[in-house]
Parts: structure tokens; C-alpha cells; sequence
């Protein structure tokens, strides 16, 4: 097979198709990168998610003089029921749960509190409404409802509080985004493999003589067919280029530019570093799609 007459049919064909082209390198481009963004953001909710995951606690907040629990019939809770609440935590039953516990008295926890709001708050709370709070930190945070089983009616326990429940509608938004992320980059790819597949089609058609004749002197099919397969394969290839491109331009501007500096919760980000394990994978999925498309494609009207 001559490679260089191959590749002069495919770039002959690329020039008489400029502005479809265009239009499929634009396409591609778009839909990869809305591919390249739903990864990124999977990764960016697995990082998030890990990173809490290990840093959540179960809080058992012990009762205070403004506590309406039924377990807080009696008021703020006693040292023995404070020291009831340690034994349970130290407890065998719970070895296996239980990683690590802080205790948080009121005055510590009254302290944080003008740390956070400042001095004018002393106007509004006292230190007596504060909770004392045991912090656990579990070996698999999965376990989390047995600590609340184990301390939910207990006497002097307030409240049990799971800090992971905090962040889950934020998992479930991020989750939500890349799903949407997903299915508009799966219309964008339809798109796409409909646009190479009418741009080989067109082509064709444009050479069908050249065609003709070459068939009539015993060209192969595999001869005529791969032209066409490389300008389809060459579009799209731009069109990965471009969005990989495009991902690059995001994470360093939007992501470490900016959100960075402005989203303090959130200490792990994706970085260049994901960006360059994803760009090869969208590149793969836009060639392999093109091949795919630009080859059924120019199969049919040689049928025809």
C-alpha cells in the first residue's frame, strides 16, 4: 500500500471539505470536552470525598442548661453520666469502631464560639449553654449509626451528630452536575460521529469518478476506503487537541486561579497532573470514534 498517495487523497479531501471540517474539529471539540470536564469533576467528588471521608467525626454532644432532649429531663449532664459516656467510648464493644476520641469542654467549646463570632457574642450566650462534646473518629466511617445507636438514648446525651451529613447534599450536587456534564457530552459525541459520517459521505461523493476508476483498475477496498478514514480521523484528532487544550486552560485558570483562592473548605483539588491523565483518554475516545464513524461511513456508499 503506497502511504504517500493515501495520504495526498486524504488531504485532498480534507481541502475540498474545509468548512465541514471545520465544523466536525468544533464539534469534537466541544463534546470532548464536556467528556474531559465529567471526568475531572468525578475525580474532583473522589478526592473531596476521601479527603473527608478520613476527617469526619461523630459528635455526642452532652447536654447543656438549654437542652429540650428527652434525654435531658434532669438538665446539663452530671459527671457521672459525663463519665459514663468516656467508659461506653472506651468500652471493648466498641474497640473495633471506635479510631480516636477528643473531649470538648464548655468552656473550650464557649471559647470557639467568641473566636469565631468575637466578644460581642457574650451578649447573646453563656458559657453554661454550651455543649460539652465528645469527637469520634471512627476506623470506617461507614459505622457511623452504630455510635449513634449506642449513645442516642442514652441519659445526658443531647444529640449524636454524623458531620459526614453535612456534606452529602454538596456530593449529591457535584454528583447531580457530572451526570449532566455526561449526558450533554453524550449528545455532543452523537453529534459528532453524525457530522464525520456526512462529511465522508460528501467527500465521496465529491470523488465518486476518482473512485469509479480506481475500482475499475482492481483497487482494493481497503486502498480506497483509508483516505477517507484519515480525514475523519484527522478532524477529530484536531478537535481532541483543542479540548485537551481547552482542560489545561481550565484547571490552571478556573481551578487553581481562582477557585483556589476563594473556596477555602475545599483543600483538594484536581490539578494539572489529572489534566494529563484525562487528556489521553479523550483523545483515544475522539479517534476511536472517528475511525469508527468515518469507516462505516465511506463502507455504506461503496455499497450503494
Amino acid at each position: 500500500m503506497r502511504v504517500g498517495l493515501i495520504l495526498g487523497e486524504a488531504l485532498s479531501g480534507l481541502r475540498r471539505n474545509a468548512s465541514m471540517v471545520i465544523s466536525v474539529i468544533l464539534v469534537t471539540f466541544v463534546s470532548l470536552t464536556f467528556v474531559g470536564a465529567a471526568m475531572l469533576m468525578q475525580l474532583q467528588i473522589t478526592k473531596m470525598y476521601s479527603y473527608w471521608v478520613d476527617r469526619a467525626q461523630v459528635a455526642v454532644s452532652l447536654c447543656s442548661s438549654i437542652s429540650t432532649s428527652k434525654t435531658c429531663v434532669d438538665g446539663v449532664a452530671t459527671e457521672d453520666q459525663v463519665a459514663a459516656v468516656k467508659d461506653k467510648l472506651d468500652s471493648e464493644a466498641l474497640q473495633s469502631v471506635v479510631k480516636g476520641v477528643r473531649f470538648e469542654s464548655r468552656a473550650d467549646a464557649y471559647q470557639a464560639v467568641l473566636d469565631l463570632y468575637g466578644d460581642d457574642y457574650r451578649e447573646f450566650v453563656t458559657e453554661d449553654q454550651m455543649n460539652e462534646t465528645y469527637y469520634v473518629t471512627l476506623n470506617d466511617p461507614g459505622q457511623a449509626a452504630v455510635i449513634t445507636e449506642a449513645f442516642g438514648a442514652m441519659d445526658g446525651v443531647d444529640a449524636v451528630i454524623n458531620q459526614m451529613q453535612y456534606l452529602d447534599p454538596l456530593f449529591t450536587a457535584l454528583t447531580v452536575a457530572t451526570y449532566i456534564a455526561v449526558g450533554i457530552a453524550a449528545l455532543m459525541l452523537v453529534a459528532a460521529v453524525l457530522l464525520i459520517a456526512t462529511t465522508i459521505r460528501l467527500s465521496a461523493y465529491a470523488r465518486r469518478k476518482e473512485l469509479g476508476i480506481m475500482r475499475l483498475v482492481g483497487a482494493s477496498n481497503r486502498f480506497i476506503q483509508t483516505p477517507f478514514i484519515l480525514e475523519g480521523v484527522f478532524a477529530a484528532f484536531i478537535g481532541s487537541l483543542l479540548a485537551g487544550g481547552a482542560i489545561l486552560a481550565g484547571i490552571q485558570f478556573g481551578v487553581r486561579g481562582y477557585l483556589r483562592e476563594r473556596v477555602n473548605f475545599i483543600t483538594t483539588w484536581v490539578d494539572l497532573s489529572d489534566a494529563a491523565a484525562v487528556i489521553p483518554a479523550i483523545i483515544l475516545i475522539g479517534l476511536v470514534l472517528a475511525a469508527l464513524s468515518a469507516g462505516f461511513a465511506i463502507r455504506r456508499w461503496l455499497r450503494a
